[in-house]
């Protein structure tokens, strides 16, 4: 395991425990339950894109929790600079995640398509 991937899954550890914790408590409009599935760190520690998994009730709630994280980054990069042992910590971009839609989309397709064949 490289540098980049040991950073990559440091990242996404503690973001995930600033979001369940220090963030929760501090912005109400966080709802759901919201995963980091994947962190990728760019070679320069500079920038970072933090891809997120977000299951709310309805798709405005989805919506408004990942505008709340999005709002909150400078926050996020502040907590992160206090537990991570970096010099620099990066800009964090927060993208969401919708492999998880696709491949329940894929699967409900793969269903129907198996339904179907079976008739």
């Amino acid at each position: 395991m490289n540098r980049t991937d040991r950073l990559d899954s440091e990242y996404r550890k503690e973001i995930s425990a600033i979001l369940s914790g220090a963030l929760k408590h501090k912005e109400p409009a966080i709802k759901g339950l919201v995963s980091v599935t994947e962190a990728d760190v760019a070679p320069d520690l500079k920038t970072a894109k933090i891809y997120l998994s977000v299951y709310a009730v309805s798709p405005e709630e989805k919506q408004q929790t990942i505008a709340a994280i999005r709002a909150n980054a400078g926050f996020i990069r502040r907590e992160l600079s206090s537990v991570m042992r970096t010099r620099t910590v990066p800009a964090l971009t927060f993208l969401e995640d919708k492999s998880m839609e696709y491949g329940a989309k894929m699967d409900d397709i793969f269903a129907k398509l198996h339904k179907d064949g079976n008739e």
